[in-house]
């Protein structure tokens, strides 16, 4: 038992060096794994939307008409790449579109779906929109060329207001915490080296 001693704590320091190896290789191995569906559709619901999706989805859309595609095809290549409901609305209305609905009926109906939703604005700028283009015979390209733009610029607005509004909301706590350092290295010294001059010079007196 005593010449094995030796022995046994000689595999346990080399099972424990290999431990943390083996513990992060299946660590790794899990993460390369696919989620089951029900916790992606957790993650996918929880995730941070993109507040550029639109954006960036109007652009794919008017480089679609520019190309030459129809409104349908347009709008069914580009909404996988929109947000929700963006998304939604622009299948709702390539559906329609290819079922033989005229573009003012289909982006009604599909503006009328994204009633109350957080991207409703967004969908109902594009139908009125398109709405208008059928009737006047406009570049529909140009005009949701502009919505991207605007919804960028609208974008740049929202990032810069939050930062103003941190701005000030940062400068009440560092004023309070710069106020102490200013009494007792700004303010006491001064006092002090008055107080000295009065009362060494008599000037009490």
């Amino acid at each position: 038992m005593v010449g094995g001693t030796p022995v046994a704590l000689l595999f346990a320091a080399v099972a424990i060096a290999l431990l943390p190896g083996r513990v992060a290789v299946s660590r790794r191995m899990r993460a390369l794994r696919p989620a089951p569906a029900g916790h992606r559709e957790e993650n996918s619901g929880t995730a941070k939307a993109d507040p550029l999706g639109s954006a960036s989805a109007f652009d794919l859309l008017a480089a679609c008409l520019r190309a030459g595609l129809p409104m349908a095809a347009a709008a069914r290549a580009c909404a996988p790449t929109a947000p929700p409901v963006l998304r939604s609305a622009l299948l709702r209305a390539a559906d329609l579109l290819a079922l033989g609905a005229d573009a003012a009926t289909a982006w009604e109906r599909a503006a009328a779906d994204a009633v109350g939703t957080a991207g409703a604005d967004e969908v109902e700028s594009l139908a009125r929109m398109a709405r208008r283009s059928a009737r006047s015979g406009a570049s529909l390209a140009t005009a949701v060329g502009e919505l991207a733009t605007q919804r960028r610029e609208a974008v740049e607005d929202a990032a810069i207001a939050r930062a103003e509004r941190a701005g000030v909301l940062i400068g009440g706590p560092l004023g309070l915490c710069f106020l102490p350092a200013f009494v007792c290295l700004g303010i006491v010294p001064v006092v002090i080296g008055l107080a000295d001059n009065v009362l060494g010079g008599g000037g009490l007196l």
